[in-house]
């Protein structure tokens, strides 16, 4: 009788257990995705990725400040090279008068004084220039990313994804399937509007 027990709750046991996963993980319909539930424009991947380097480089506005950057570096340039040129005719005046015994001891002094004040000049001049270049320069590149970033996210409808992310060398993401670069569409996108925006200025 003890046996039978034994039986009977072991086949009851293994019924319920059939049941169980027959239940779970059986042909099940699969679930109606209500579309409406969904948020609009989205695709059934949701991510894409651009080159942001690329993109960069055949974008017409980084060519734009990159000239504008070149002529003020320029500029620099003439106006460090200008007050150069002075110094060192300056010293050379000064080390000719010295030599030849032209002017007293106290003036030498005091025009050794007045060229060691414009070498110092000629220094922060120079540090200051290549400062506010430097700093001209990450203006310049967060305002191209900031153009393009903000041109995604107003036109994001066109775009049809949930992310877009950029790739670059030594970002985060470090592969992606071709499939989901959109690096030429973007380019082309942004320099559309930013000629059509350029000519109206």
């Amino acid at each position: 009788m003890k046996k039978l027990s034994i039986a009977l709750f072991s086949v009851l046991f293994l019924a319920t257990a059939l049941l169980y996963i027959l239940h779970f993980t059986g042909n099940r319909k699969p679930e109606i995705v209500d579309q409406d539930a969904l948020p609009a424009n989205v695709t059934s991947q949701g991510i894409a990725f651009v080159n942001i380097d690329s993109v960069i480089m055949h974008f017409d506005m980084f060519f734009d400040r990159r000239e504008e950057l070149m002529a003020k570096q320029k500029k620099a340039e003439a106006e460090l090279n200008s007050k150069g040129t002075k110094y060192e005719k300056d010293a050379k005046d000064f080390q000719e008068k010295v030599t030849k015994g032209l002017v007293t001891r106290a003036t030498a002094a005091e025009m050794e004084q007045g060229l060691l004040k414009q070498q110092q000049d000629l220094i922060t001049l120079r540090d200051n220039l290549q400062s506010n270049l430097l700093e001209e320069e990450q203006v310049m590149n967060r305002q191209i990313i900031d153009y393009i970033t903000t041109f995604l996210e107003e036109n994001k409808l066109d775009f049809n994804f949930q992310y877009i992310l950029g790739k670059s060398f030594g970002s985060v993401v470090l592969y992606g399937d071709s499939a989901l670069d959109i690096t030429d569409r973007v380019t082309e996108a942004i320099n559309l509007k930013y000629k059509t925006t350029k000519g109206q200025k």
